[in-house]
């Protein structure tokens, strides 16, 4: 599964009095990626699933914190 952590690059205004930020990173929930839940889905061990909130490897979608 391809990351789900996505990148763009956003207008930069040369009249901006603000400091630009180059890149800004998003990310893509496992939802959108697999509309539908199909049969077979590779499953975490169940101590783990309670743990991560799914028990579908594919659905997991890790969080990672921002540092202020």
């Amino acid at each position: 599964m391809r990351s789900q952590i996505r990148r763009y690059f956003p207008h930069i205004s040369p009249h901006d009095p603000c400091m630009p930020v180059r890149v800004k990173t998003y990310v893509l929930p496992p939802s959108v990626l697999i509309p539908f839940q199909p049969s077979g889905l590779p499953m975490f061990p169940l101590s783990r699933a309670m743990r991560l909130g799914t028990l579908w490897r594919d659905l997991y979608s890790p969080y990672h914190r921002r540092s202020i």
